[in-house]
């Protein structure tokens, strides 16, 4: 049976300034928005993205969830942290199945979810085709009556949920970028559309592929609101190489900002958005005197710091 999870989100989520030195020196403020606080299990953008898309399951009578991740997905954790034996996560990579797990998988299932391992072309021939009656008859074949929700949880009504962030940022204005990891475009896209005039977003891609995600975010954009947002922006410079990377430069720089600050910072989304900060600041896009916030998507979790 499908149940919203019975948990108590901590929310707004803590907004909390930091100082570092090379960031001043540009001129430029940080703030990190910390939704990895929102809750332990169902941390960060996933509440915000995930939430919307379980209510609308239960309120149409699904006794099922089916969605879809990497081998490292967050989103793949928090569906089976929520929901657990009610999901079914169809994961990319066939190869995978026959493989030990990593944490992030054996996770997954030691909460309930069903694994399905598809080669890496029936992955992206599935997730192309959501909207196809045909692709919709194949999957409800192969797993039953299910909501279906799309890699990352992004859609229209999860990146409605994701504007909630920059709803709780107070006084936001001409200064203002709000900076996120992008992986589907859902967060970008609703922070974008929840911003107040003058504030702008920056998206910072944790994979590779110009363009992609620029029509991710506009899609969202047409299906969420019915309109186009011009106040963002997205920089293909620090994916680390792609998907789940983490190369030694980056993990050199997420640790010494950790060493700095006293905190920890999850390395495949969040500290390439703290990267990029660093690098963009005091140029066009994060001149002297922006204030920007970053938004801590999730938390550093178990094989934080693998590299490849």
């Amino acid at each position: 049976m499908l149940s919203l999870p019975a948990v108590t989100p901590s929310l707004p989520s803590p907004l909390t300034p930091l100082s570092d030195p090379a960031l001043s020196r540009a001129g430029v403020e940080l703030r990190l928005k910390r939704d990895d606080l929102i809750d332990a299990r169902i941390p960060g953008n996933k509440w915000r993205k995930l939430m919307p898309n379980l209510r609308a399951a239960v309120e149409q009578g699904h006794t099922h969830v089916l969605t879809f991740g990497g081998a490292w997905s967050h989103h793949i954790r928090a569906v089976a942290a929520a929901v657990g034996p009610a999901a079914t996560g169809v994961i990319r990579g066939d190869e995978l199945a026959t493989r030990p797990r990593n944490p992030s998988l054996a996770a997954a299932e030691a909460d309930g979810m069903r694994l399905a391992f598809v080669s890496r072309a029936d992955y992206r021939r599935l997730l192309r085709g959501l909207d196809e009656p045909g692709v919709r008859e194949e999957l409800r074949r192969a797993h039953g009556r299910c909501y279906v929700v799309p890699e990352g949880g992004s859609n229209a009504l999860a990146a409605r949920g994701a504007a909630m962030t920059a709803a709780e940022l107070p006084d936001l204005g001409a200064r203002d970028v709000v900076c996120c990891a992008v992986g589907t475009g859902g967060t970008l896209a609703g922070i974008a559309a929840g911003l107040p005039p003058g504030a702008r977003a920056l998206g910072v891609a944790a994979l590779r592929g110009d363009g992609y995600l620029e029509g991710e975010v506009a899609r969202l954009h047409a299906a969420g609101w019915g309109r186009p947002f011009a106040n963002w922006t997205i920089d293909h410079g620090h994916h680390g190489g792609g998907y789940g990377r983490v190369p030694p430069e980056l993990e050199r720089f997420a640790t010494a900002f950790e060493a700095r600050h006293g905190l920890r910072v999850e390395r495949r989304y969040v500290a390439k958005a703290l990267l990029a900060v660093h690098r963009l600041a005091g140029g066009p896009l994060l001149p002297p005197g922006t204030r920007v916030t970053v938004v801590v998507t999730g938390p550093p979790g178990e094989g934080a710091t693998r590299s490849g």
